[in-house]
């Protein structure tokens, strides 16, 4: 008997090749999809991705869909409540397990198993400390496909939003750009590949500025803002 696992799901590339590991790894029965989901606004959470979307890809992977809806805008308090009663409900099914695509960012990983320790289950990285030009160029490999659906002006301009990833793509990426965008860099939407058993159609629509205050610092007073430019995908 195989453990229980629950997938975190978040509709883009990394998302979608740790799936696939660990399908191909067949160390876990995963029993379900968990995907953050914007409640107002019925998005994923940071990849702005509809979850008409969501619901499409769910059902080409071949796997029940839980989508654990936060506010628009939740407290760190609200999110740690809202997960854990989340994560207990799916561990009192017999899950022990909780499978993320992190690849690198020590805190987060550190976070997550923190939070899954209180309640009695583990965390699993098929991705971490995978060299990130390695993950991207094994993904394309593989025959999968993505679209960037969210970016940081942080780190790049409104011409990335909405534009497949490719080779052309990653050369065109900045010096300081990971190419997995593991830092925030940009989001993503896979919508064919290997785990899926047919593509995901959808039409292109119009490009949004979305700003978000930075949080208040001795440095900032609450006046810079975060810019983010996002590509709505219109399920077809």
């Amino acid at each position: 008997m195989r453990p229980k696992a629950i997938f975190n799901w978040s509709s883009g590339k990394d998302s979608a090749l740790a799936l696939y590991k660990t399908l191909q790894g067949d160390q876990f029965e995963i029993t379900s999809l968990l995907t953050s989901i914007n409640k107002e606004f019925q998005r994923i959470s940071m990849h702005g991705v509809h979850v008409s979307l969501l619901e499409k890809q769910a059902g080409s992977l071949g796997f029940p869909l839980i989508k654990m809806e936060l506010p628009k805008e939740p407290s760190m308090e609200e999110y740690r409540e809202i997960m854990s009663k989340t994560m207990s409900e799916i561990k009192s099914q017999g899950v022990t397990y909780s499978i993320f695509g992190d690849i690198f960012l020590g805190d987060l990983r550190k976070y997550r198993e923190d939070q899954l320790q209180s309640i009695g289950m583990e965390a699993v990285f098929p991705l971490w400390k995978i060299n990130t030009t390695d993950l991207i160029c094994e993904f394309l490999d593989l025959g999968f496909k993505t679209i960037i659906t969210c970016v940081n002006e942080t780190y790049l301009d409104k011409s990335f939003a909405g534009r497949i990833i490719d080779q052309d793509l990653i050369r065109d990426l900045p010096e300081n750009v990971d190419p997995c965008g593991e830092n925030g860099e940009f989001h993503t939407f896979t919508f064919d590949g290997p785990i899926f058993k047919s593509p995901i159609d959808f039409e292109i629509g119009e490009i949004v500025k979305k700003t978000y205050p930075k949080p208040k610092s001795d440095d900032n007073q609450g006046e810079e803002e975060y810019v983010f430019w996002f590509c709505d995908l219109i399920s077809k």
